[in-house]
């Protein structure tokens, strides 16, 4: 693993709110996206869609896995964790790449609790446990971990 401290649970929670809120934007654009071609297509009989429960949870849930994972997968952040200085990694200290990102991303959102059991010295998550990953503060940017192929 690399040099950096395991970051806590009151960062990460931070992190976690402030990726939420992201793909909540995601979902009120894709909402007004939608209402948007049903204006342009038929502007006569134009009302705002009708948003079921099914499947607004259901969207929600698939845009945080393809944000996430994307995120971790690419960069090892994600919008939060640029903010709160966080990265994800493996225990090597390098991106996870993207079979375990999306698995973790997958986890998170259907299993959110387990990042609430940050414990231990090492302050993994039972998603960070089961996976092999460790949340880290990192304020500096990593060129390498930018390139998963750049040897090292």
């Amino acid at each position: 693993m690399s040099e950096h401290r395991p970051a806590g649970i009151v960062t990460r929670g931070l992190a976690a709110l402030l990726d939420l809120g992201v793909v909540l934007a995601g979902m009120g654009g894709l909402y007004l996206s939608w209402a948007l071609m049903r204006l342009l297509f038929s502007p006569q009989q134009f009302s705002f869609p009708d948003v079921e429960v099914v499947m607004s949870v259901t969207t929600c849930s698939a845009l945080s896995v393809l944000y996430l994972a994307a995120c971790w997968a690419t960069t090892g952040r994600t919008i939060g964790a640029v903010v709160m200085g966080l990265r994800v990694v493996g225990r090597d200290g390098r991106l996870m790449g993207w079979i375990r990102a999306v698995v973790r991303a997958g986890f998170c959102v259907v299993f959110p609790v387990g990042l609430i059991v940050v414990a231990g010295p090492r302050r993994r998550s039972l998603q960070d446990i089961v996976l092999r990953t460790v949340v880290v503060y990192d304020w500096q940017p990593d060129p390498h971990l930018a390139e998963p192929h750049a040897g090292r």
